[in-house]
């Protein structure tokens, strides 16, 4: 079954507000190197889950609680166990290596999506998949290029994120058979601001004046641009706005530049466009599938 083709109309608004998202989620990405200068990566993973709560306790109050019953709470679970987990990995990659590597990285759970929805849900794939990944991978190799040994073990940790983000978004596309998109992420944010709590026994840190601030930046960025990005995917098949999801690298690229003096080294651009490819190559041949269900190749609302 083939997706129908959005007018180029809406093609192109849905593109304006996917590049909008993705301006917002790097601005994020260098509000968590500003805090991760004073905080330790358990404050700052709490903190955006404690925000993103009370935004969402207040967009949901006027519906009730009966309106988060659920019959799945075990798909909750892991879909907060797993979201929780990747948002752990890509802030401590966001606070040690160039953001354009760290952003990049972070687009690498498409990739993971199709081994995922094998091993898990039985999905079969054709040919083009594990070229597509040979080829989004090789991508990844060449971004490490530059500093092998010192971005290497920061990028394990990185491409982890990536697999436990594609457990993710494969237990929300299950989710959404039964569970209206409000309760799930309402769920990931209980769940995410729960569970990331018990580090602080540990670890917890009084953050100054200036690091609220950037603490409430951190929630609005992260919100914002999650509203952006539902606003886009309502436009147009999310398989032709997935490319434009690139544009964090881009933005990255100009924040880590301006701010951290880091360099755009060639081999990132090549291994950039690798994985832009190998996205496009693994995105339009679950559709010629016939497969939607794992299709949309961003849903960071957890991240």
């Amino acid at each position: 079954m083939n997706t129908p083709a959005a007018p180029p109309s809406h093609l192109l608004r849905g593109a304006l507000f996917i590049i909008g998202s993705e301006l917002m989620f790097s601005l994020m990405g260098a509000s968590i190197r500003v805090l991760s200068h004073e905080l330790d990566n358990t404050m700052i993973v709490f903190a955006r889950n404690l925000v993103g709560l009370g935004l969402l306790l207040a967009l949901t109050a006027s519906s009730g609680a009966r309106h988060l019953a659920t019959a799945v709470p075990h798909l909750h679970l892991l879909r907060g166990a797993a979201g929780l987990g990747a948002m752990y990995c890509f802030f401590y990659a966001i606070a040690n290596m160039p953001l354009a590597n760290a952003m990049l990285l972070k687009l690498t759970a498409p990739l993971f999506i199709p081994l995922v929805a094998l091993a898990w849900l039985g999905e079969r794939f054709n040919w083009q998949v594990p070229a597509a990944l040979a080829v989004g991978f090789s991508g990844v190799a060449l971004i490490l290029v530059p500093d092998f040994a010192q971005m290497a073990p920061v990028a394990i940790i990185a491409l982890l994120g990536g697999v436990l983000a594609a457990v993710a978004k494969v237990t929300v596309r299950r989710l959404a058979r039964t569970e209206p998109t409000t309760r799930t992420v309402f769920y990931f944010a209980a769940i995410g601001s729960a569970v990331s709590a018990i580090p602080l026994i540990w670890t917890w840190q009084t953050p100054s004046p200036a690091m609220l601030a950037w603490i409430l930046a951190l929630g609005f960025l992260a919100t914002s641009g999650q509203l952006l990005l539902t606003r886009g995917m309502a436009c147009a098949p999310a398989a032709r706005l997935g490319p434009f999801a690139f544009f964090s690298v881009v933005f990255g690229a100009l924040l880590g530049w301006l701010f951290w003096d880091e360099v755009l080294y060639w081999s990132t651009i090549a291994g950039t466009a690798l994985v832009l490819v190998s996205g496009i190559i693994v995105s339009g041949a679950r559709r010629r599938t016939g497969d939607t269900r794992a299709v949309a190749v961003r849903e960071s609302g957890g991240l």
